[in-house]
């Protein structure tokens, strides 16, 4: 396994930013966070606790900080911190995608769906349980993995003999938060796998883990999402403020996207560049005070450019 914290630097790469939180809430269900980005969105955790010494305390701190507890091994602070980043990502152009409809009985379930013609018949494993997941079982050989399972579910145990040999793996993106993604991703190599749900960043370099694709969402009504997440919404987001967008990260998708973000990132590097120089032109002593920025965006485009590079040389003249 290549360094499990890789997609942890990737993640706060994008959240080189100066924006505050503006407000947090975490719900029986989601987790969610606003900044003048956006909003973002994390699964909260399957339990509840009167002690966590933060509350009342979160808007006006410095998005980065929250964002930085996605390292955190304490279950709320990693929902929030993935809500933070998301909110970050959100802003940024999203790769070409496919807007599923969320007007159906079932939209959690849009996903399902849509790939379903390439399911039917196949070794399909999905790592959490979806409601109403159970109405594909004679479609497919499904098998569902949970930390808690219920019904025909399997203990995500399971997950070190049945990914190597699925055809399809649907992988669910609090997987990043709780820290499995680094090993469910590596075992899922086989497959074609799909990183999904309402937690699942925007995040470019997703191809390098052998994601093939993504399924996230694309907030349309922040308010109404807002009010669902607050007043206990599930499923219901997904017909209440957002809507699933589905993206394949073949080499030329990916190329173009990264392509767009080095272009943004350089442009944003290069006006920092500019502040720092007139900074300094008109006689200050004192260290440039967005330094530290300059150094984030700086290693945020190394990044972009290392995860191009191999793309570029192997398929950039197909």
């Amino acid at each position: 396994m290549t360094n499990p914290k890789h997609v942890y630097e990737l993640l706060l790469d994008y959240c080189d930013t100066d924006a505050v939180v503006d407000n947090v809430v975490i719900g029986l269900v989601w987790t969610l966070c606003q900044s003048q980005h956006g909003t973002g969105l994390a699964m909260s955790p399957h339990f509840s606790t009167r002690t966590l010494p933060w509350s009342g305390d979160l808007v006006g701190k410095p998005l980065k900080d929250l964002a930085a507890w996605i390292l955190a091994w304490q279950p709320h602070q990693a929902s929030v911190a993935m809500s933070a980043i998301n909110s970050c990502l959100n802003n940024r152009p999203l790769p070409d995608s496919v807007a599923l409809d969320n007007t159906a009985p079932h939209p959690n379930l849009a996903v399902f769906d849509y790939f379903l013609p390439q399911l039917q018949g196949k070794k399909v494993v999905v790592i959490g349980h979806y409601p109403n997941i159970e109405k594909y079982q004679d479609l497919m050989h499904l098998h569902v993995l949970e930390k808690q399972p219920v019904g025909d579910d399997l203990p995500d145990s399971a997950c070190e003999f049945l990914l190597p040999q699925a055809d399809w793996v649907f992988l669910t993106a609090s997987s990043l938060v709780n820290k499995t993604f680094p090993r469910l991703a590596q075992l899922s190599t086989n497959a074609k796998t799909v990183l999904m749900g309402a937690t699942t960043p925007w995040l470019p370099q997703l191809h390098e883990f052998g994601i093939d694709y993504l399924a996230g969402v694309e907030v349309i009504d922040p308010q109404a999402l807002f009010h669902t997440v607050a007043q206990g919404g599930g499923v219901r987001i997904f017909n209440h403020g957002l809507r699933y967008r589905v993206a394949e990260l073949t080499p030329q998708n990916s190329m173009t996207w990264l392509k767009q973000q080095i272009a943004d990132c350089a442009a944003q590097r290069t006006e920092l560049k500019t502040e720092m120089e007139n900074w300094y032109a008109t006689g200050n002593a004192k260290r440039f005070p967005k330094y530290q920025l300059l150094e984030q965006v700086s290693s945020r485009l190394a990044r972009l450019d290392s995860s191009y590079k191999p793309l570029w040389d192997t398929y950039g003249n197909v």
